[in-house]
């Protein structure tokens, strides 16, 4: 039985001082009861020789110093975890929120979880369908990258996130595929957008919900993405599933980890952000991947805004560093009307190398992609050029390449956000494209597969 202390000696916003205490870790939960026999929860956040000082879930109004009492469960947050999970919705402590029914749990687990070692990791190299033809032709995700969507205010990543974690799938494989969705500190109505998106297209039952509302204390938004990949690194190393991992927004994350850090007094690093902030991040990106001997795999797509669409700022520039590229949305495209508005430019997948060709995808992935680039690439600098000197001071040629520009966004980026292309769409379009251009400027071809696709009739 836990030992009760009633040695509470101050209140401080979400923070509390304990005195006198015996046997008690970092990061441990604790209970406190209220005179009125009302329990809330806290945790540890540090332990100072016989003082410690909680972090409040709750609201911290109502605690009377003399009355109230607290005790010590000896282990860190867990989560309940079982197959039953798929298809329901939580809260970000993993409370049902859906009117269904408590789950019964198989085990418990710590949601701090273990980082996989990189001797057992196993090297990502299958391709993951998203639908997305700016993803799956030019930025391929593969299964067990960490692949990030760095986003800006008003821009439409919740859309895209949604068609993400509706049309993934792994080709080729009979193995089941789960989503695990984490929305940390979003408002009501983009929760039931969420919800409704995923109910609407059937895709609730292969997904489990993790939803952390805006007035929601910032300790939960701190815990919602842990357990989201608790449930993940159950679905996926016990029961071997390939399951996609999406966290929308971490600059919220981010920004509860400030006021937490806040709060405690710590020393601010840049932009008032801990100096940990860089480990924290990194202990929540590297759950991903795959493991030596076991079928499942966590691929993740964290999705996070950028504060005045400041690439440079500390939230996108640690998570850049940390995982294997980035899908950048740019606000001239969606001024534009392109939906999804993936600028494929900046956009990078350092693994897209390792899911494409012959028996992945088709064999013309990699010069198809190299050539789109490239003539989307001159496409746009011939329209900056027309801007500045007119349009007849571009060559015929220039000409070709602006037309290539315009109809490579309004077609081949620009999809909305309920298609779903196979990857032989995307190629196939792709193809389409290109025979704007003269077959002497597809110089990142070879003549092989220019005499099976760019001459067929």
């Amino acid at each position: 039985m836990p030992i009760e202390y009633r040695t509470i000696e101050e209140v401080a916003g979400p923070l509390m001082l304990v005195r006198s205490v015996t046997n008690v870790a970092f990061n441990e939960l604790g209970e406190i009861e209220l005179e009125n026999g009302e329990k809330r929860r806290c945790r540890v956040l540090e332990v100072n020789g016989s003082n410690v000082l909680v972090q409040l879930f709750e609201s911290s109004a109502g605690i009377n110093l003399s009355n109230s009492k607290i005790r010590f469960l000896g282990h860190q947050m867990e989560l309940g975890v079982s197959p039953d999970m798929l298809g329901r919705v939580f809260d970000g402590l993993g409370r049902p929120i859906d009117n269904g029914p408590e789950i019964i749990p198989e085990k418990r687990m710590d949601i701090n979880g273990l980082p996989i070692n990189p001797v057992a990791r196993s090297y990502p190299q299958e391709f993951i369908q998203t639908g997305v033809s700016a993803i799956d032709g030019l930025n391929t995700l593969v299964r067990g990258q960490k692949l990030p969507i760095f986003s800006a205010s008003g821009l439409p990543h919740a859309n895209l996130a949604a068609q993400i974690a509706r049309q993934a799938k792994v080709r080729g494989t009979s193995e089941p595929f789960a989503v695990v969705f984490a929305a940390i500190g979003i408002t009501f109505e983009e929760a039931n957008f969420f919800i409704d998106s995923f109910r609407e297209t059937g895709a609730i039952d292969r997904t489990v919900l993790f939803i952390n509302l805006a007035n929601d204390p910032a300790i939960e938004r701190i815990a919602t993405p842990r357990m989201a990949l608790t449930a993940a690194e159950y679905l996926a190393f016990e029961q071997g599933m390939h399951v996609l991992v999406i966290l929308t927004d971490i600059t919220n994350y981010a920004d509860a980890l400030r006021e937490v850090s806040a709060a405690r007094k710590e020393v601010p690093g840049r932009r008032g952000y801990p100096g940990y902030m860089y480990t924290d991040l990194a202990s929540i990106y590297e759950r991903a991947g795959r493991q030596v001997g076991k079928n499942g795999s966590i691929t993740m797509i964290p999705i996070l805004s950028m504060p005045e669409d400041d690439k440079t700022h500390p939230i996108p520039d640690l998570t850049g560093y940390i995982t294997e590229g980035q899908i950048i949305l740019s606000r001239e495209l969606y001024r534009k009307g392109v939906t999804p508005p993936i600028d494929v430019l900046p956009s990078l997948s350092r693994l897209k190398d390792k899911g494409i060709g012959k028996g992945k995808t088709r064999e013309d992935h990699s010069n198809t992609m190299n050539q789109l680039f490239s003539a989307y690439a001159r496409g746009k600098d011939a329209k900056e050029l027309m801007v500045i000197l007119g349009e007849s001071a571009l060559t015929d040629i220039d000409k070709l390449y602006a037309k290539f520009a315009d109809e490579f966004e309004n077609q081949y980026v620009s999809q909305g956000y309920d298609t779903n292309r196979s990857i032989e769409e995307t190629l196939d379009l792709g193809w389409r494209l290109l025979k704007i251009l003269p077959r002497a400027e597809l110089k990142r071809i070879s003549d092989e597969l220019l005499e099976k696709y760019y001459d067929e009739k």
